[in-house]
């Protein structure tokens, strides 16, 4: 069997799953850029290296020689997926992701043909972006099968990791969006507030430009989506007040001052913040006759999580991948799949007439 690699191994989650996947007795190719990081972390786990930067489609796709599967945790993905995925369109070798960018899914999916010709599988998200929240989506469409309208929530715990602050700031500079009557619309950035429910306990949560926008309307089909993610109320401040600082997140001296900001200030949760928070998805299907249908997960912390799925999906692509082509998690594995992975479980579900 050809071998499988990481790419971004050196990254937050990257040497998380890297670190798991060793100590599972699995043998992934470490990749990155980074010669100084990357090459340390595959000599502490004992597996072999390759270094290259994304750097011409023809030096990546001799960088993915022999390669049968490529899981790429290099974020933000608007800059790493599309040359990652040329190349393996190249090389035939599958492509998965830890990818939560709703762009980056579209792209994938536009390669749709391309991949079912060369015979791979193009797989982005199987981590907490989107695993779990896809399959709530897919878990709504089954409930309420004419349902129209569909909210996704998602409550992480334990903070960020700089890859996932560096999305976060890509997103901020793209704006807000939803997906209205089956098109993506642009809307202001904290568009919509609205409260949700957490052991007996109010959260207040506000919309994000969340990757189920793409992935929840392929798996489910549903026309009308909103994505919200549950922050304190003085983050959901700074959201609102972002909206007139937009346009300066377009000038590359402040980018690169900010993102400096992220280097130095967000080294990502330690082993006890993840062990000690975890997450939650909350679901929500309407359908115009009325019938409201709502489902809820509490899982382990969102890292945590992404570390179990992905190599659950790993070892499931190694030993059966489905039919060449582009899939969601939940189209693949089925709704139910994340009620197999570690400390997963359903809180509640409920189908009502309002």
């Amino acid at each position: 069997m050809k071998p499988w690699m990481i790419y971004g191994a050196n990254g937050y989650t990257g040497r998380l799953i890297a670190e798991a996947a060793a100590a599972a007795g699995l043998r992934p190719l470490l990749a990155g850029r980074n010669r100084e990081t990357v090459g340390p972390l595959a000599q502490r786990l004992g597996l072999e290296k390759r270094i290259f930067p994304l750097l011409g489609q023809r030096s990546i796709a001799t960088s993915l020689e022999g390669v049968g599967l490529l899981l790429n945790c290099a974020g933000p993905f608007s800059a790493t997926a599309a040359p990652l995925l040329e190349a393996c369109l190249a090389d035939g070798t599958h492509y998965l992701d830890i990818s939560g960018e709703i762009d980056s899914f579209a792209h994938c999916h536009a390669q749709h043909e391309r991949a079912q010709e060369v015979g791979i599988v193009v797989l982005p998200g199987v981590g907490f972006d989107v695993v779990p929240s896809d399959c709530v989506a897919l878990m709504l469409k089954h409930a309420l099968p004419r349902a129209d309208e569909l909210i996704l929530a998602i409550e992480g715990g334990g903070g960020m990791s700089p890859g996932t602050a560096r999305t976060s700031l890509e997103g901020a500079r793209s704006g807000g969006r939803a997906r209205v009557r089956g098109q993506l619309q642009r809307v202001p950035l904290a568009w919509k507030t609205r409260s949700f429910t957490r052991a007996s306990q109010t959260r207040q949560a506000v919309t994000i430009p969340w990757g189920d926008l793409h992935t929840a309307w392929v798996s489910t089909g549903i026309a009308n989506i909103e994505t919200y993610m549950v922050l304190p109320p003085r983050a959901i401040a700074t959201l609102k007040r972002m909206r007139w600082l937009r346009p300066l997140l377009g000038f590359k001296p402040v980018t690169r001052y900010l993102l400096a900001r992220i280097e130095r200030g967000v080294p990502g949760p330690d082993a006890e913040a993840r062990a000690r928070s975890r997450s939650h998805v909350w679901g929500e299907a309407r359908s115009a006759d009325g019938r409201v249908a709502r489902i809820e997960l509490d899982a382990p912390n969102g890292y945590a999580l992404t570390v179990a799925a992905a190599l659950a999906i790993v070892q499931r692509m190694l030993q059966q991948p489905p039919a060449p082509g582009y899939w969601t998690p939940a189209q693949w594995l089925g709704a139910e799949f994340v009620l197999s992975l570690p400390g997963v479980h359903r809180v509640e579900t409920q189908t009502s007439m309002t």
